[in-house]
């Protein structure tokens, strides 16, 4: 069986959440580059992957996919195993909770998240502009409150779907993983449950592969 394919690079964010659940899985599969600076994305070959000229798209055979949170589930389903059950679907209450903690990532945490890493990371390293100060502040006030309500789950369970690891924390590696490059990544200390949380999903060997393939530079 030809292994799936996946088109964009690794250290996407989008990309690695696709990645990171191939891995969980064991499941064969093919990166294939895009090149942005070639316009690549918006190619006519790439918009028929996925016709708003974005990253990631997925092919399985004919079968092709965007948007990476909708690709992570096919796969996790595809995939599935008995000691790799990440989306819980076997139990409504379960699955459920994995189905919230994924709304809040998309929803809450990665749009507190995300401009910190822009501003320190993305656009000085890879725009060549410089850091908007004023987003970042503003942004780490509204991440320490999610963080708050993080912090207060994980006092009660290890994971924030329950006590058992889930694709509602592996929604949170890329962002996260880019944040502890940040000069910011101290603020996790003020959050103990969160940070042993953390920890535990960066220990992951799923996890660890994608990562080395992810490591940025400090600005």
């Amino acid at each position: 069986m030809a292994p799936v394919k996946v088109f964009g690079p690794a250290m996407s964010t989008n990309v690695a959440r696709v990645l990171v659940c191939l891995e969980e899985v064991g499941a064969e599969y093919e990166v294939v580059d895009i090149d942005f600076k070639a316009m690549e994305h918006k190619s006519p070959e790439h918009l028929v992957r996925n016709p708003f000229g974005q990253i990631p798209a997925f092919q399985d055979g004919d079968l092709l996919l965007f948007e990476s949170r909708a690709i992570a589930r096919y796969v996790l389903r595809k995939y599935k195993k008995n000691e790799v059950d990440l989306l819980r679907e076997g139990d409504l209450k379960e699955a459920a909770m994995v189905d919230v903690w994924t709304e809040v990532d998309a929803h809450t945490y990665n749009p507190a998240i995300s401009p910190i890493v822009y501003e320190c990371l993305i656009n000085p390293l890879m725009r060549g502009l410089p850091t908007n100060q004023t987003v970042v502040d503003e942004s780490l006030e509204k991440l320490k409150k999610v963080l708050e309500v993080y912090e207060a789950r994980l006092s009660k369970h290890d994971y924030l779907a329950g006590d058992f690891v889930s694709f509602a924390d592996l929604n949170h590696f890329p962002y996260t993983f880019y944040f502890m490059a940040t000069p910011h990544a101290a603020l996790f200390d003020s959050y103990p449950h969160v940070k042993a949380w953390w920890e535990r999903i960066m220990a992951r060997p799923a996890v660890k592969k994608l990562a080395a393939q992810m490591v940025p530079k400090k600005p």
